[in-house]
């Protein structure tokens, strides 16, 4: 389709990866007679072969965006074709929403969208109800079969003694494919098979090699990522094995974890899995799971599931807003304001335009955190290298030894990274080297400092991923607490196991089972002096041994405590705390009596507020007094109808105890009531009171609210009883006519004769 296109003009034909775009540019140059780099050429990141002549460019779709953000009309091509666009890479949705703008802005531009497993009808849709065009192609029978307990080794065995051509087997991943081809290698004693890996980790000549029909007699048995499921022919497979499973990346925004689950494929990718046996004739599949399962239909795009950093910037870059731009379909809001957060913190975007930094990042094709370290170490040698091994995603081999930075050692160890990471890093720092060439550029950075010191690598490292900040848990702990308030662990294979603070450059969800913490895998030391805290929280508590509130000022780093400092409590807090902690305790004996001596008056009680006023004036919990909180009015009128003691005969004054059932009492000894007939009486009801009369000892001898009677029936009884065991004690027969007194007989007498 391509080639026939290109015969009206310029036609850029885009790929979602990079293996099948030099494959396919030398697929079509073959067929045509053409020769890459002349009538055909490829471009893909950091590598393009094509010239003034090229009229059928195959790009990786961030190069046609690219492309769209420094040419909006994209007036150097006629036609714009985005192929596989099923697989919804996140690329390919942001480049069907620019090239849309750039059709609706020229009348000769031509869109084609192509897939075998695509759905139409919403593309169709997006693209003004443009026409489908069904191509039905030549189709050769397949033979399907499901072994749900068969493992891939033992159907490559199966399948060579029925099938004559090659075998194509998916696996999820590079590890998965490793493990298969040792056990496969193990069972064919007699070397009857080549197996070849295939898969993104490996170099450009590796994965080309895999693609190459062999000249060899021996079969071949190729191993491969769903790399394969499209785009590209493996020549000679007559027979695909499919595991049915598939790694799909997944970033996590609010906890700036990423992951890398094993998952089911879907049904449209089964499809496209068994298409690989039947391309050049008849082909048989052998599926490893039940005929029973049911896969989803289509697979979910990427722009729902990854990190939207890169893509934000592109947008902002091309002059569009995120949140309102016209999205194929649009992500989630939580994972661009995500986005928008990490970009304002590598200093990229400042109140939703770019910054100066932020141009220079749009400009390198690396995602944005590379980019920051990169400006940052000024486009050094060393970070270039860290940057080809992350971009690259090369595992790092794993430390035996401590180390600052698992990244800074694997710089160390450049001679054994393998040449198409080594060829990437010097693509980075001839970039770099360019892009910061002037000395406007060097301003803009605003770190031309040297970055031959381990310190200073750190430090871009930083830059880089200032979100990804973790502090250890304890001392020498692997344990860790990210910044983002997730918990973590230092995995084995790194070697940073000193120092409180580090960087988290890799970090990944656990896949074993009961582990809640991510794992880190690659980690870069800092010191906590080059973080600068971007919150400032007062804490206050009440201190259980002293009751009083303390405060604390704390420095943060996201959630990071960096340090704290004891501050004057806020007064407002204090008395909050206080009354809370107050009103939780519950009041006292004598606030207790208080609350009842109001209830007897007839005066509602605002407990909460009555704190409040208390603790404004107390200095800790046990100096909340709310009797001094009571309004004037309420004070008189307990004053008046709720005291809180009588005078009785003797002339002493006695406490009166107030009852929640509304009663009052009082305890006093009978002879200090001598000659009162009438109980004493409180309040405005007149509430006789309820005396409980004491003998000399202190205990009751009679309760009663009628003293009268008390005198005239009982006291002779009480008298009888008592005169003899407290001799000293005034017991007359008549107690109507007795001086009422609460001292001995003998005191009596010694004051009667002074």
């Amino acid at each position: 389709m391509p080639p026939a296109l290109a015969a009206d003009g310029p036609l850029i034909l885009l790929q979602p990866r990079r293996v099948a775009a030099r494959s396919i540019a030398q697929r079509i140059a073959d067929e045509r007679g053409w020769t890459v780099g002349d009538e055909i050429g490829w471009q893909v990141r950091f590598e393009r072969r094509f010239g003034p002549q090229t009229r059928l460019l195959v790009a990786t779709e961030g190069v046609l965006t690219a492309r769209l953000q420094k040419d909006p009309l994209l007036s150097q091509f006629r036609t714009v074709v985005l192929d596989e666009f099923h697989e919804r890479s996140v690329h390919a949705d942001v480049g069907i929403a620019l090239a849309r703008q750039a059709w609706r802005a020229r009348d000769d531009l031509r869109i084609v969208v192509m897939s075998a497993t695509l759905d139409s009808v919403a593309v169709s849709a997006f693209l003004d109800d443009c026409p489908v065009v069904e191509v039905p192609g030549r189709s050769h029978p397949i033979t399907i079969s499901y072994a749900p307990s068969q493992s891939v080794p033992d159907a490559v065995i199966d399948l060579t003694t029925a099938t004559a051509g090659d075998i194509l087997c998916f696996l999820p991943g590079a590890l998965e494919i490793r493990r298969a081809i040792d056990a496969i290698g193990a069972r064919d004693r007699d070397r009857s098979f080549k197996i070849v890996p295939l898969h993104g980790s490996l170099d450009a000549s590796a994965q080309d090699a895999a693609l190459r029909r062999s000249s060899s007699s021996r079969r071949r048995v190729v191993v491969a990522t769903n790399i394969a499921e499209t785009s590209l022919t493996v020549p000679g497979v007559t027979a695909v094995i499919d595991s049915g499973m598939q790694k799909i990346a997944r970033y996590d925004a609010g906890r700036a974890i990423d992951s890398l689950e094993v998952e089911r494929i879907t049904a449209d990718a089964a499809d496209q899995r068994a298409g690989r046996a039947a391309r050049l004739g008849p082909g048989t599949v052998r599926r490893l799971w039940d005929s029973r399962d049911r896969l989803r239909p289509h697979r979910e795009p990427e722009i729902h599931r990854v990190d939207l950093s890169a893509t934000v910037l592109d947008i902002i870059a091309w002059g569009g807003d995120p949140r309102r731009f016209d999205w194929f379909e649009p992500p989630d809001e939580p994972a661009v304001d995500a986005a928008l957060r990490l970009l304002e913190r590598l200093d990229a975007v400042k109140a939703g335009a770019l910054t100066d930094i932020g141009r220079l990042l749009q400009r390198m094709p690396l995602h944005p955190r590379l980019a920051r370290m990169l400006l940052a170490a000024n486009g050094g040698t060393r970070m270039a290298r860290a940057c080809a091994l992350l971009s690259e995603r090369h595992v790092l081999a794993p430390r035996t030894s401590s180390t600052s930075s698992d990244l800074l050692s694997a710089t160390d160890q450049w001679s054994q990274v393998g040449p198409h990471v080594q060829r990437t890093a010097r693509e980075i720092e001839h970039m770099a080297s360019h892009m910061l060439v002037s000395g406007k550029a060097r301003a803009t950075s605003q770190e031309s400092r040297a970055t031959d010191h381990d310190a200073d690598f750190l430090r871009a490292v930083l830059a880089g991923y200032p979100d990804r900040v973790a502090q250890r848990r304890d001392t020498q702990s692997p344990r860790l607490r990210m910044a983002s308030g997730a918990g973590a662990v230092v995995a084995p294979q790194s070697g940073v196991t000193g120092g409180d603070f580090l960087v988290a450059l890799d970090i990944q969800e656990s896949d074993r089972p009961g582990e809640p913490d991510a794992r880190v895998r690659i980690a870069s030391l800092i010191d906590r002096d080059w973080l600068t805290p971007n919150a400032v929280e007062i804490l206050h508590r009440l201190d259980d041994a002293t009751g009083t509130v303390k405060a604390v000022a704390v420095e943060r780093y996201d959630a990071l405590v960096l340090t704290e400092r004891p501050v004057d409590a806020d007064p407002d807090i204090r008395v909050s705390l206080l009354t809370d902690a107050w009103l939780k305790r519950g009041p006292r004996e004598g606030d207790i009596q208080l609350l009842r001596r109001l209830n007897f008056a007839g005066r509602a009680a605002d407990l909460p507020g009555l704190a409040r006023i208390a603790a404004a004036s107390a200095r800790s919990l046990d100096d909340i007094r709310i009797a001094g909180a009571l309004a004037f009015d309420d004070q008189r009128a307990l004053d008046r109808d709720a005291p809180e003691t009588v005078t009785v005969p003797s002339g002493r004054t006695v406490r009166l105890d107030y009852g929640d059932d509304g009663s009052v009492s009082a305890s006093v000894k009978l002879q200090e009531l001598f000659g009162l007939a009438d109980t004493p009486r409180v309040g405005v009801r007149k509430e006789p009171i309820r005396l409980a009369l004491l003998a000399p000892n202190g205990r009751p001898v009679q309760m009663t609210r009628d003293l009268r009677s008390f005198w005239d029936r009982t006291y002779p009884d009480v008298r009888k009883e008592l005169r003899g065991r407290y001799p000293k004690h005034p017991w007359p027969e008549d107690p109507w006519k007795a001086t009422p007194t609460a001292r001995t007989t003998r005191n009596v007498n010694v004051k009667r004769k002074t």
